[in-house]
């Protein structure tokens, strides 16, 4: 399981969850900073990531579209970056079995 980091979240988590999560990128990595949310979308779905994010835009494009991809919303307000670590490492059963589920499209953490 891949997950696409929105900008709306520091790049810095992705070296503090790659152990757990191999392979996953920040849009900034992407060149996607500043793209459209379609494009993001588009991108994860083609290259099979799930989408990170506090972005409400998201949360309705999943629930407009479903899944590919996938999206976590992170429903947390401001908080540190390594709130947002601890949050997707407590996570990770939830997240993987998300991930394996055939018929959730989003899943919520607070």
């Amino acid at each position: 399981m891949k997950l696409l980091l929105d900008e709306n979240l520091s790049d810095r988590i992705i070296s503090q969850i790659s152990d757990l999560y191999p392979d996953s990128v920040h849009v900034k990595t992407l060149v996607l900073i500043q793209s459209e949310d379609v494009l993001i979308w588009e991108y994860a779905r083609a290259n099979d990531f799930v989408i990170v994010s506090k972005d409400s835009d998201f949360h309705q494009r999943s629930l407009l579209y479903g899944h590919p991809p996938k999206f976590i919303y992170l429903r947390i307000g401001n908080c540190s970056t390594s709130k947002i670590v601890q949050i997707l490492r407590n996570h990770y059963a939830t997240i993987n079995q998300f991930w394996d589920t055939e018929q959730e499209s989003i899943l919520v953490l607070t």
